[in-house]
């Protein structure tokens, strides 16, 4: 099982992070993508994914911080994405739900992410909340020109999904299928996503997931409850959960190019 989100630069991490990946590949878990969302944590997390075996990351800015965006925001991912750690542009998209960056600033980095991500030919790693049409609209005309791109953390209606699918992306699917008060309905809809576009992912530290039994002493998600997202999006699916990792393994080979 490969974990495509986990926010490893977080300082809930900072006192066992070393810990943290050992428990997640005593578990099960053979790879990790860390996400990178700003240009200190994409740099981050390129340090933590080069110290660490089987981990990879993201270099891009978040919407949440897309303010920050400059002209020199674009030369400081186009290098880390020289090197061999970094495999995706991004965490980039839109968040319309709490706008820490006005919407303007958001479409702007955006943008020019996925025009950096199409320069370098390289796949794009996205986040949309409360802003489908107005995502759909500036991801369109870049989709000939990327070799992929995965909507990750996907929390979004049936509709939504059909959407995303019918123009190639992937889905990364989270603990948050777990969650008994908001997860029922993207629990309904998973059967709808072909498993060669399915991704699964923790988000770690955050989703975690509200079913697990017995529930682990900390709130804070690892990514060796990875498996029991799996083992739950598979039974939700009506399949056997150890192809369907395999599946998802193959999906994450084909989309960033590594290989573990």
């Amino acid at each position: 099982m490969f974990d495509i989100g986990l926010n490893l630069t977080s300082a809930q991490f900072a006192k066992d992070r070393d810990e943290v990946v050992a428990r997640a590949f005593a578990a099960g878990v053979n790879g990790l993508l860390l996400t990178g969302t700003n240009l200190h944590e994409s740099e981050q997390a390129r340090q933590l994914a080069q110290r660490y075996q089987h981990c990879w990351s993201t270099a891009g800015v978040h919407p949440h911080d897309s303010s920050q965006w400059t002209h020199e925001s674009a030369e400081v991912l186009h290098r880390l994405a020289q090197t061999p750690e970094v495999v995706a542009i991004g965490e980039c998209g839109l968040d319309f739900n709490r706008n820490f960056s006005t919407p303007e600033d958001q479409e702007r980095a955006f943008t020019a992410q996925l025009a950096l991500a199409a320069e370098l030919g390289m796949p794009v790693f996205m986040h949309c909340r409360d802003a489908h049409e107005r995502f759909l609209a500036l991801l369109e005309p870049w989709l000939e020109k990327l070799p992929g791109a995965v909507l990750h953390c996907f929390t979004g209606s049936r509709q939504e999904a059909l959407d995303c699918l019918n123009r190639g992306l992937y889905l990364g699917i989270t603990g948050w299928v777990c969650d008994e008060r908001r997860g029922l309905e993207l629990r309904e809809l998973l059967p709808v996503i072909p498993a060669d576009r399915l991704l699964l992912e923790t988000d770690a530290p955050y989703l975690l997931p509200r079913d697990m039994q017995p529930k682990p002493a900390s709130r804070r998600n690892e990514p060796a409850y990875l498996g029991h997202i799996a083992e739950r999006v598979a039974h939700w699916r009506g399949e056997d959960a150890q192809w369907l990792a395999a599946q998802t393994d193959d999906n994450v080979r084909r989309l960033f190019g590594v290989q573990f």
